[in-house]
């Protein structure tokens, strides 16, 4: 199909004129050869990809839209009708005014542009289907001396192979997407969005006139712009006048892009990444997303007087393991808005307690009545001498098990952590999903009172494997099914374990009765203070939910007199109310195995109650002395200590208590006189008795000292 033919413009150069058409016609069939293969408009409009991922919550909704492309800012594909008219109409009257007339090559135009390329005042006359082929076709794209005369032949030879297979608004559509329009805004999605942050139905005349003007020169100076907008208006007799263009045109390519991220959850592209234009649901809720950062936010505005910046929190479905929420940091007022408070390594303080007692349940070592010694004891350090203390900075005496994790004592957990061994506490906290970089030698005694550091997604997905009866599984934002597996500690373990932490009047020892861990339904929760106050943290559970929330600094700075109770606690308490403010949670019922047991002490150390025990632990005396009025203080009947072969002997001296003077005898022989006797400890069973002088009233029991393991 030969070209249209072209009107004589000027008799000097006319013979010149014909020559270059003659040769463009003798040249056309090879160029064609090249294009003969150009893509459908289907598969053009199928192979764009936006510069961004879109990440959908589990409703479908955008949570996160994150660029991940960062060669260019493109949007998704516009349709021609969701185009505003005006827009199209300019852009036609700017790039070519005989679009619907020609057939790829607009002859007349060409004619033109040669007459002033000759007179020195060259000019473009590709019609909007040239320049799509070489949107198309990176071959076609000029080089910085322009297009050679065999890319301008093949470039014509594809705008009308475009024509030939495409219809006019299918060419206009693609040009409109594909085309630069300012630095790096490709397409008319982005230039519109990121000029003036509307859609592309939305622009007015003078936006159109703007938009339109820049594709002559998409990196043109401003004043270079606003004169081929004024231009453009005036041929269009637009109602917008110049002066008016002038401080649009200032005002948009002056300011930053308009084009901002969704961002719900700016930690999602590193933890679920995704190719560009790629949309994907995940796991998380948009509107508890919301709720959550906005509690956190609230929380550190409280805080911000003790020197806490920082806080993150994390929501889990226990039954799926599907994570609901994910802030790792409150976002702008965020002393690091890029760090992720969820998954960055943290020391964990008392949060660890809760699985070295499901463990000493496990192991029978331990029952939630069994008595534990809660005094003063010096533990040798790498760093020196450690003597544990308690959030209340006071020591108890004699405690049950219960009491002692519920308050959070540190001196028992340390004695539990030496009945149970540091290997096997070690290895079920690898179990739970922990990955340590270190073995349980290197923690010691310190992995009772914290010393890890764990993530805060760690932390609420291992209480979620105490939720679920020592079964852990992966937590997930893909909404994989959980893979589960068993641990160290059975559902029966885990039972009592999360029976004490929501026990209001067991905790009452240091928190008192009333304060944020206490729910109208029920729940467990365990509160966590690291070395320093460099930490804070609330992890619990209800009988869906699984929540965690930590509070402090990013740079590792100390807070001022904050706890787990003034910290996260009032922001957990917030998050599993809004969880549960039209769904109760109701107490689990206790597995098989658990038997039920009225109990009482003597002396009465602590009142009587029912209690729970794994079959084959229970009993309904439990007694520090013998029960005539013993005055033995401690240690009491049939009472385990654990000794720890990396302590030196000297330091693992234990004191031997009555209520008065007397003499004290051990195995037979006489240790010595006085209301107490400090003692080192050998292993084996022993049989301890005091008497009140040669012939007085006298006391005995039996206890045992085992090795660590």
């Amino acid at each position: 199909m030969l070209p249209e033919p072209v009107p004589v413009v000027a008799a000097g150069w006319c013979g010149r004129l014909r020559r270059q058409q003659l040769v463009a016609v003798l040249m056309l069939p090879l160029a064609s050869l090249a294009h003969a293969a150009f893509p459908d408009f289907s598969q053009v409009r199928a192979a764009h990809r936006p510069s961004e991922a879109v990440w959908l919550d589990r409703h479908g909704q955008p949570l996160q839209v994150s660029r991940v492309d960062r060669s260019v800012r493109r949007l998704a594909w516009v349709p021609l009708r969701q185009i505003a008219p005006v827009l199209q109409g300019a852009v036609i009257a700017s790039e070519d005014q005989r679009f619907a007339e020609h057939s790829g090559v607009d002859w007349q135009a060409a004619a033109g542009a040669l007459v002033e390329r000759l007179q020195g005042s060259p000019r473009g006359a590709s019609t909007l289907s040239m320049q799509l082929a070489g949107l198309l076709d990176a071959d076609l794209k000029p080089g910085s001396d322009g297009r050679s005369v065999l890319q301008k032949l093949a470039q014509v030879s594809a705008a009308r192979g475009l024509e030939q297979r495409w219809s006019k608004a299918q060419i206009l559509e693609a040009y409109l997407n594909l085309a630069p329009f300012r630095g790096e805004l490709q397409g008319i999605g982005a230039a519109a969005a990121g000029l003036f942050g509307k859609q592309p139905h939305g622009l007015n005349q003078g936006e159109a006139i703007l938009l339109a003007a820049l594709l002559r020169g998409p990196n043109a100076a401003a004043d270079v712009v606003a004169r081929r907008s004024c231009e453009l208006a005036a041929q269009l007799k637009a109602r917008v006048g110049c002066a008016y263009l002038q401080g649009l045109g200032a005002q948009a390519l002056a300011a930053r892009s308009n084009l901002a991220d969704v961002a719900l959850a700016p930690e999602l592209p590193a933890l679920l990444p995704l190719p560009p234009g790629v949309r994907r649901k995940t796991t998380l809720d948009a509107e508890l997303q919301a709720f959550v950062r906005d509690v956190l936010q609230r929380q550190i505005v409280s805080l911000r007087e003790r020197n806490v910046n920082d806080a993150a929190a994390v929501v889990l479905d226990n039954a799926s393991g599907a994570v609901l929420a994910y802030v790792g940091n409150i976002g702008r007022q965020a002393s690091a808005s890029q760090v992720d408070g969820a998954g960055a390594r943290r020391q964990a303080g008392s949060t660890l307690k809760p699985f070295i007692y499901a463990l000493a349940f496990e192991q029978r070592y331990l029952t939630p009545a069994s008595l534990l010694d809660d005094s003063r004891v010096h533990l040798d350090t790498p760093s020196g001498l450690y003597v544990p203390q308690n959030y209340d900075k006071d020591f108890h005496g004699t405690v049950s098990a219960r009491r002692a994790l519920a308050g959070s004592l540190n001196v028992p957990a340390v004695r539990t952590l030496l009945l149970t061994g540091t290997t096997p506490a070690f290895n079920l906290l690898q179990q739970l999903g922990f990955n340590l970089p270190y073995n349980g030698d290197h923690y010691g005694f310190a992995l009772a009172l914290g010393a890890p550091d764990v993530t805060l997604l760690q932390l609420t997905n291992a209480y979620r494997a105490l939720a679920n009866g020592g079964r852990y599984s992966a937590s997930s934002l893909s909404g994989s099914k959980p893979a589960w597996r068993s641990t160290a500690i059975g559902t029966a373990a885990s039972w009592l374990a999360a029976d004490i932490l929501s026990d209001r009047s067991a905790r009452s020892i240091t928190f008192g009765l009333e304060n944020p861990l206490a729910t109208r339904y029920w729940s467990a929760v365990k509160t966590g203070t690291s070395k320093d106050m460099r930490d804070n943290w609330c992890v619990g559970f209800s009988r869906r939910y699984s929540v965690g929330v930590w509070v402090g600094n990013f740079s590792g700075e100390p807070m001022w007199d904050v706890s787990g109770v003034t910290g996260a606690a009032p922001a957990w308490l917030e998050i599993l109310n809004r969880l549960h403010a039209t769904q109760p949670s109701l107490p689990p019922a206790a597995p098989k195995g658990i038997v039920p047991q009225a109990i009482h002490y003597r002396p009465p150390t602590e009142p009587p109650r029912h209690e729970y025990f794994i079959a084959g632990t229970e009993q309904t005396v439990w007694q520090a002395a013998d029960s005539g009025g013993n005055p033995i203080r401690y240690p009491g009947q049939g009472e385990v200590i654990a000794l720890d072969p990396d302590i030196p002997a000297s330091h693992q001296q234990i004191w031997l208590r009555a209520e008065r003077a007397g003499e004290w005898w051990l195995d037979g022989m006489k240790l010595g006189s006085g209301a107490n006797w400090r003692w080192t400890p050998s292993k084996g069973k022993h049989r301890l008795r005091w008497q009140a002088g040669q012939g007085g009233a006298s006391a005995q029991l039996q206890f045992e000292v085992r090795a660590a393991q």
